[in-house]
């Protein structure tokens, strides 16, 4: 038998069919975590590129 950790309070939890919260350990956790999505509580990071001027066009336009 295959055990889980719940995603929200990090219970363990059976991994089986008969479980209709999985990977969740209950409905609360679930609506928990549904709640968060909604909320946008949960992001990507995303590093920003700085662009810079291409120096060679210009050179060329010169």
């Amino acid at each position: 038998m295959k055990f889980v950790s719940c995603p929200q309070c990090g219970t363990q939890v059976r991994w089986d069919p008969a479980n209709p919260y999985r990977p969740f350990c209950s409905e609360r956790c679930k609506l928990i975590d549904l709640g968060a999505w909604a909320e946008e509580s949960y992001r990507i990071p995303v590093a920003e590129h700085k662009v810079e001027p291409d120096t060679d066009s210009r050179e060329q336009d010169a």
